[in-house]
């Protein structure tokens, strides 16, 4: 546990300055990247607060809070991570609220053929003997979602060992992106922002718990963070969010 806190502090000690100073800071699961830091932009423009944004995985700015905050607001990939840091006293738990959802699927380079995801299928004949790209299924909640998927559907064991864990579900779509992987588990919304790949298959709901993506105020959140936490939710950003395949709260 020691090491991680030292990885992620380490990981925020060389972010930028202007991040340190900014008059609202969001640590924001990494699928969110296009669409919070659209928002940022837009809020700054409107509202002349500047509004830092660093994306990474959501168990990597959960102990980056825990570690030594720098947060105004966190928005995780999942609930469990939220959870974690409500259990320390680290989120305004008042604050709290879902404010997406996602799908998770199945992609590969674009010209690839369908795959139907269900009990039983073929993964291991899919990957031609490739590895399989997904966040790391013991923290991160992409991968973690996916693995599950996995036991559920049966293939898990066999595919197991053909894993290559990247540090985020970003990281893991650019090993397909650039061919690296045969095939990949993302959300579906990463899927959409890359052109490079297309959704091979999709996986049944009842596979794993519901991608939830929940937003909080930090316990030290500075007094202009909540105006940027609303706008999160105005019609603005839930049809951005809908646009780039989020499902809006």
């Amino acid at each position: 546990m020691r090491l991680r806190f030292l990885a992620a502090a380490l990981l925020f000690a060389i972010a930028p300055a202007a991040a340190q100073a900014a008059d609202v800071t969001v640590f924001a699961a990494a699928s969110l990247a296009e669409t919070v830091n659209r928002l940022a932009g837009d809020y700054q423009r409107q509202s002349g607060k500047s509004v830092a944004v660093s994306l990474a995985a959501s168990s990597a700015l959960a102990r980056q809070i825990e570690a030594s905050g720098g947060a105004d607001i966190f928005i995780s990939a999942d609930e469990e991570w939220m959870d974690y840091l409500d259990r320390k006293g680290l989120i305004d738990r008042a604050s709290r609220k879902n404010l997406l959802g996602n799908r998770l699927v199945l992609v590969a380079p674009a010209g690839g053929a369908d795959i139907a995801v269900k009990p039983g299928f073929d993964l291991m004949g899919a990957l031609k003997g490739g590895r399989l790209a997904m966040a790391d299924p013991d923290s991160v909640p992409a991968g973690k979602y996916g693995r599950d998927a996995l036991a559920r559907l049966g293939a898990w064991d066999k595919a197991a060992g053909r894993v290559v864990r990247a540090e985020n579900v970003r990281v893991a779509l650019a090993y397909v992106a650039r061919g690296e992987a045969p095939l990949g588990i993302v959300y579906e919304t990463d899927a959409r922002a890359e052109p490079r790949v297309r959704i091979a298959g999709i996986f049944p709901e009842n596979t794993h718990a519901p991608i939830l993506y929940p937003v909080a105020l930090t316990r030290d959140a500075k007094p202009d963070a909540r105006g940027f936490l609303a706008y999160l939710s105005s019609p603005v950003a839930r049809a951005l969010f809908t646009k780039h395949g989020f499902t809006a709260k």
